[in-house]
């Protein structure tokens, strides 16, 4: 299949290697145009602008974007839609809110151009070597592309979850649980760490990832943080919000579902810009290790 991948940053740039060794024919353009080069150094194929992604594409085009949620997806729709035509799909692959999702889909409908929302989730390993996604939008372009993602997908890691917008919701909500599975591990390890036992929080993470009811790939995320930094002495416990959690927050109390997990999450995130804790160093650790998201070192 042939796709035009627009934004190369640590997940796009994953993403476009695995379409490719997949036998895809991928496009990719990013404003950063070493990004771009390092892509065609790897086989696949470059774009210099926007127009020239475009051209490049037979029609129907495909064009998926991976750019940050908000107004960097504004910006590039500005500039991109007057390029596309009739029967054009158009791909949100970043985190975006599924409210506005819907709006560009209503606004793309008029121009005749089909709108797709990929929630992925898996960080950068799973973007280059299988990840998960949860695919919102009509039966019939799905269809077009069910080939394509079986091939960058783990086997059971894609859904058609519903309409567009269904993509993105879903994986809002993935993310809100998500929130409150990284606070309980780092609250843990906090307790650890002011216990009477002078403890291997490595050991601890090993052990719990095998065979434990807590097993999973936070856990082994976690024995990894503490292989690389067996205190998380460079790490400062500062952890941002992103916005997915507090969007699952937002949703919960439109639905007037209680959601107190989730919720003291999200809270302990803004707390944790205000006052350094150890469990605030292990959730920016296990960020690290899957998003690659920055961390800010521990001066003192």
């Amino acid at each position: 299949m042939e796709i035009g991948l627009l934004g190369l940053g640590k997940m796009g740039y994953a993403l476009a290697l695995n379409m490719h060794g997949k036998g895809h024919r991928v496009i990719g353009y990013n404003r950063s145009m070493d990004r771009v080069r390092s892509l065609e150094n790897e086989g696949a194929l470059g774009a210099t602008s926007l127009e020239n992604l475009v051209n490049q594409l037979s029609k129907p085009r495909v064009v998926w974007l991976m750019v940050p949620a908000g107004e960097a997806v504004e910006e590039v729709l500005r500039d991109l839609l007057p390029l596309l035509e009739k029967g054009d799909i158009l791909i949100d692959g970043g985190n975006s809110n599924y409210k506005d999702t819907l709006r560009r889909a209503e606004e793309l409908k008029s121009q005749g151009i089909h709108m797709m929302d990929i929630g992925t989730s898996g960080g950068i390993e799973g973007a280059r070597h299988g990840a998960c996604m949860m695919v919102g939008g009509n039966q019939e372009e799905y269809g077009k592309l069910e080939s394509l993602l079986q091939d960058i997908c783990l086997e059971d890691g894609l859904a058609h979850v519903g309409p567009v917008g269904a993509g993105h919701y879903v994986k809002m909500i993935h993310n809100g649980i998500e929130y409150g599975m990284m606070q309980a591990i780092g609250e843990g390890f906090e307790i650890l760490k002011e216990s009477p036992f002078d403890v291997d929080y490595g050991q601890i993470a090993q052990v719990w990832r095998h065979g434990s009811v807590i097993r999973g790939w936070l856990m082994d995320l976690t024995h990894k943080a503490f292989v690389e930094d067996p205190e998380l002495s460079s790490i400062k416990g500062v952890v941002h919000a992103s916005g997915e959690g507090l969007w699952s927050v937002q949703e919960a109390l439109a639905l007037s579902i209680p959601a107190p997990v989730m919720t003291a999450a999200l809270f302990t995130r803004y707390r944790s810009q205000q006052q350094d804790t150890f469990s605030g160093k292990v959730v920016a650790g296990l960020r690290n290790q899957f998003g690659g998201h920055g961390t800010i070192k521990d001066e003192s």
